[in-house]
């Protein structure tokens, strides 16, 4: 059964309770985005209660209650196929086959020279995700527009490789995994600020996403011609495949279209 969702903006997001995706009358795939909630550290002990742990330090400098933290993924069916986006850490030097994209720093820029201390941003043709399976109400149907799911895929590669657990962009929101999903749902032209987890819970980061692209889409600045004669943009450090100053490495793999140890404190509020 689908659901059509009223959100605090008014744009209508759809729950489908069963978890399939959307198929034509042919029983084809069609266009469709779907948002996932995944409970923080599900099936790992640790994670779990290192996240509690930060909910708890954050909730009692807010003075409220701890809520329940989630991260969230994407999964994108368009004309081109049907990919998986997420962040998250780096597990081995075999990116591309599981549709590594982009990586970027975990804590600070210098941590990030190593690979325990990096995340990845996925855009995998056919991946998976991992938990999905304990997902809470999910999925949301984002959109079933053909040129926005086409154009969140597009726009991948173009993520701020900003450093995770911080606040670069000056949202007075940390930068993770939630960034990394709202940033494309609001660039592709879509509304991430009328998305809401779960009853109760809480996604880190979700704001600064769309913050930044807002800022980013409003102040475009041109900084020159990549080899293929595109242009990259970079109107804050780390943007894509800027090298302004404070910019971090980033590493796009040629194939990714086509598609180990993690750090506590990143899946915390992965």
């Amino acid at each position: 059964m689908t659901l059509l969702a009223p959100t605090a903006s008014g744009f209508p997001v759809r729950m489908n309770n069963q978890g399939r995706e959307t198929t034509d009358q042919a029983g084809q795939p069609s266009a469709a985005v779907d948002l996932y909630w995944i409970p923080l550290g599900v099936g790992q002990h640790v994670v779990r209660l290192t996240g509690k742990l930060f909910e708890g330090i954050s909730a009692r400098v807010r003075r409220r209650r701890p809520r329940d933290l989630y991260h969230s993924a994407l999964v994108v069916v368009s004309p081109e196929g049907r990919f998986v986006i997420e962040q998250t850490p780096v597990s081995d030097a075999h990116g591309e086959r599981r549709g590594a994209i982009l990586e970027g720093p975990v804590g600070s820029r210098l941590a990030g020279r190593f690979r325990l201390f990096r995340y990845e941003v996925r855009r995998w043709r056919d991946g998976v995700i991992p938990d999905i399976a304990e997902a809470v109400s999910s999925p949301v149907r984002v959109t079933d527009d053909p040129f926005r799911a086409s154009r969140i895929l597009d726009l991948a590669p173009s993520v701020p490789t900003l450093v995770w657990g911080r606040d670069e962009g000056h949202t007075g929101d940390m930068w993770n995994c939630n960034s990394v999903i709202s940033w494309l749902l609001a660039s592709a032209g879509l509304d991430p600020g009328g998305i809401r987890p779960p009853s109760g819970g809480r996604a880190p980061g979700w704001r600064a996403g769309f913050e930044i692209a807002a800022r980013d889409t409003a102040r475009p600045t041109l900084v020159g011609a990549d080899g293929d004669g595109r242009f990259s943009r970079s109107s804050i450090p780390g943007r894509g495949r800027g090298r302004g100053p404070g910019a971090t490495e980033c590493r796009e793999h040629p194939d990714s279209r086509e598609g180990a140890v993690r750090p506590a404190v990143m899946r915390a509020v992965r």
